[in-house]
């Protein structure tokens, strides 16, 4: 499946506005973003954002910190 950049855009997300543009463009037809929307819907998409993580992120040491450190530190903080 192609995706946005190869039509053109900046980023590789779709939006109602970039396949009505696309539509009209490609296939020379005017839709409705609520046509757009429900076809979109119909075809089994819904609607995601990709998850925004630092590229550094170590997925070990934060299990590692979750397991290990923050128990020690929730004691700490609990009244005995």
């Amino acid at each position: 499946m192609e995706g946005p950049k190869k039509f053109g855009y900046q980023t590789d997300f779709w939006t109602l506005s970039r396949i009505r543009d696309l539509a009209k463009r490609k296939l020379r037809v005017t839709l409705g973003a609520g046509t757009v929307w429900r076809t979109v819907i119909d075809l089994g998409f819904s609607c995601q954002k990709p998850e925004r993580r630092a590229k550094e992120r170590d997925e070990q040491a934060i299990t590692n910190w979750k397991l290990k450190e923050f128990p020690k530190l929730k004691k700490m903080g609990t009244k005995a």
